[in-house]
């Protein structure tokens, strides 16, 4: 990273993140890796809550970031699926751990159970997490 540069374009996750954020993205990401390969109507038919309109807008960003594939079929009328690229498979194990972590948070907070906050942190952790001096 060049001295005196402070955007955050040069962090390789928020880049990433970027790409599949945003309302009902990783649910297209979701129920695509659940169901391999869906038309569009059967995308629809597991989002009532989505407009043709922006499930249009959200297929077309995951396939110009390469994450998803198109497929038209020349039939009358022609038949469309959608479904995950390799680029989009790599990111099961991400989604997968992500979700885990989310159920975890959501059963934690439907208990009451509060994470311990920052001050509660012991020293020795703020060592492990503080970046290695120069002369290390």
């Amino acid at each position: 990273m060049g001295e005196g540069r402070n955007s955050h374009d040069e962090c390789p996750v928020d880049r990433l993140l970027n790409k599949i954020a945003g309302p009902w993205t990783t649910y297209i990401l979701w129920l695509l890796r659940q169901n391999r390969a869906l038309r569009f109507g059967e995308l629809r038919a597991h989002m009532p809550g989505i407009s043709p309109k922006v499930l249009t807008e959200r297929l077309r960003r995951l396939e110009a970031d390469r994450l998803i594939f198109r497929n038209q079929r020349p039939t009358i009328p022609p038949q469309v699926f959608y479904g995950l690229t390799a680029r989009g498979e790599e990111l099961k194990e991400i989604l997968d751990a992500l979700g885990a972590t989310a159920q975890r948070w959501a059963e934690e907070d439907s208990d009451g159970v509060s994470a311990p906050s920052a001050s509660a942190e012991s020293p020795a952790s703020d060592e492990a997490h503080a970046a290695p001096s120069r002369s290390e």
